[in-house]
């Protein structure tokens, strides 16, 4: 979508956008879908393919994912994130599945809020859930011609909102 769109998009646009993509994802066009006249901070967090895992250098990745349940699974996220910080405008999440090369953007979480300590709580725990919960896989593939599933976890584990 071109990022002069995006604001004309945002003003009519559902709350929250949730979204599994072939396309590339433009940081842009999820900020401008994040901000609004209430917020007084957008947090944005972007996911990129980086050239090495452990020391083993990365060819590209290859993301797969069981798109209804991950959209739902997003769904599910939005909500918990609202019933704790019900101050949140919007809420943004789009994932990227298929090849990813070197410093490719695979996923983009953002969220829109009055006050920014909501804005970075909720964004945390949105990326921390979500690398947890959804049903979105990555295969990496490596310089040397291997590859590896890998089961994806969040190191800092999300545990629902108190």
């Amino acid at each position: 979508m071109p990022d002069s769109l995006a604001p004309a998009i945002a003003a009519i646009a559902p709350v929250d956008q949730l979204h599994i993509t072939t396309d590339p994802l433009c940081v842009s066009t999820v900020y401008q879908l994040a901000d609004v006249a209430a917020n007084g901070a957008v947090v944005l967090m972007s996911g990129m393919v980086r050239n090495q895992t452990g020391g083993r250098p990365v060819a590209y990745l290859e993301y797969q994912a069981y798109e209804p349940m991950a959209i739902a699974i997003f769904e599910q996220i939005a909500a918990t994130m609202r019933d704790h910080w019900s101050s949140l405008n919007r809420i943004v999440i789009h994932h990227r599945i298929g090849r990813l090369e070197i410093g490719a953007i695979s996923v983009l979480v953002a969220v829109g809020a009055p006050h920014r300590a909501d804005a970075f709580e909720a964004c945390r725990y949105a990326i921390d859930t979500l690398k947890q919960q959804a049903p979105i896989w990555k295969q990496e593939h490596w310089a040397d011609g291997d590859s590896d599933w890998v089961v994806t976890t969040a190191r800092n584990s999300a545990q629902a909102p108190e």
